[in-house]
């Protein structure tokens, strides 16, 4: 590590007071209530408030354990790739004080926003990772090996010039955060109302306003109320019919995915012989996981190979099938998966295909389904565009880091 002229390597200790936070002990009553920060309120370089837990801390504790403005929390336990990872607390929670889930670095005699970025450079750049000790699935960082982590420090008018300019791309991805989350929400109740008919497409719309009541709500006169079983076709298919396919594992958030590529490794049976195949075009769940919202649409590859204990289908003529995928996917549908798997006859917390297509839809016309299909896929494609965006911001970002805080590229003071 090349020393740049006027800086100096410090250990993370050198740079102030660091803290382990106080262990959750629920046979502790006594004291004051007061609420903590935990590793699930750090997020990528801000405190999540939204969800605070309490418990009790003595006099003697409060002054060890209460959090001050500027000091910096850093994720003791965590998965491996999260492990260190940092955020500021800026004095939000007046009285707020922190779990042993969480380091705190206090700076002293240093500018509190440079060590912030020093702690973050540590964490993208693997330090904290490489550092780690790994308990089952929980890496920890541990305060003394945090300790002895040493950094470039630069004079501290020279630390202030280097915060300044790297806040200023933080404000920019601040933005654009706040940017995405706001497209997002819009997407969301967009969605909610056109797959419900409460808004409709100009063109499209012969109801007049008129609606028809059913137990989940108002449906426009025009749209059909079908049961899946009347639009969908359950294929059984085996891969000992055919030769080759990609073997597939559904997912929550993103559907259908290659399962070697998804989990990086082989997690699926040596012998797929008894595995069911999804063609391009076709609908696969995990039957004991639909209520989570696992169901995905098969347009990765022309074969694909599925667990034996997921159920495939695939759709009739008057079915869009981008329509239709969003519309499986929706939080409406999710909540009438875990009534039907509640409410199954083997009782097992699975949803099979003849349960599956009892469940009852409002459907509009296909060239209204094509519709709403369009209109959603715009918004995917502005969210993507921005996300994109993004990524190339935060790239941008992190090399900006690498050049400031090892003295590659010097600032005037």
């Amino acid at each position: 590590m090349k020393m740049p002229k006027g800086w100096n390597a410090l250990s993370m200790d050198m740079l102030g007071e660091i803290q382990a936070g106080r262990q959750r002990n629920p046979n502790i009553t006594e004291g004051e209530m007061r609420p903590y920060l935990r590793v699930a309120n750090v997020q990528d370089g801000w405190i999540d408030f939204s969800d605070i837990n309490r418990m009790a801390f003595s006099l003697r504790e409060l002054p060890i354990y209460e959090l001050r403005s500027d000091d910096i929390l850093l994720a003791e336990g965590q998965s491996l790739a999260l492990v260190g990872r940092p955020a500021v607390y800026r004095g939000e929670l007046p009285g707020c004080c922190f779990q042993n889930t969480l380091v705190r670095l206090r700076p002293a005699g240093q500018n509190p926003s440079f060590c912030y970025y020093v702690c973050y450079w540590q964490f993208v750049n693997g330090v904290f990772r490489r550092i780690a000790k790994q308990t089952t699935s929980i890496a920890h960082l541990g305060v003394s090996r945090f300790a002895e982590v040493v950094a470039l420090i630069p004079p501290l008018p020279e630390q202030q010039k280097i915060a300044d300019i790297l806040g200023t791309w933080d404000a920019a991805l601040e933005k654009l955060d706040a940017l995405i989350a706001a497209k997002e929400r819009r997407k969301k109740a967009l969605m909610q109302q056109l797959l419900t008919g409460q808004r409709r497409l100009p063109g499209f719309d012969e109801s007049k306003g008129r609606t028809i009541k059913n137990r989940h709500g108002n449906c426009p006169s025009d749209w059909s109320r079908v049961k899946l079983g009347d639009v969908t076709i359950e294929s059984s298919v085996r891969a000992d019919t055919i030769s080759g396919g990609v073997v597939l594992s559904c997912t929550k958030h993103h559907g259908l995915v290659p399962s070697e590529e998804y989990f990086g490794k082989r997690v699926y049976a040596a012998d797929t012989s008894s595995y069911k195949v999804a063609r391009r075009g076709e609908f696969a769940y995990a039957t004991n996981h639909i209520e989570e919202g696992s169901i995905g649409f098969q347009n990765l590859c022309d074969v694909g190979l599925v667990s034996p204990i997921y159920t495939v289908f695939k759709t009739k003529e008057v079915v869009d099938d981008a329509y239709f995928y969003r519309l499986l996917k929706s939080s409406l549908m999710i909540h009438l998966y875990r009534v039907n798997t509640s409410a199954s006859v083997d009782r097992r917390g699975s949803l099979r295909y003849g349960e599956f297509a009892e469940i009852k839809i409002n459907l509009p016309t296909k060239p209204e389904q094509g519709a709403i299909a369009a209109v959603l896929d715009t918004a995917d494609a502005e969210l993507r565009l921005l996300r994109t965006k993004r990524e190339a911001l935060d790239q941008q970002k992190r090399g900006l880091m690498q050049k400031l805080l090892t003295g590659k590229v010097r600032v005037s003071a």
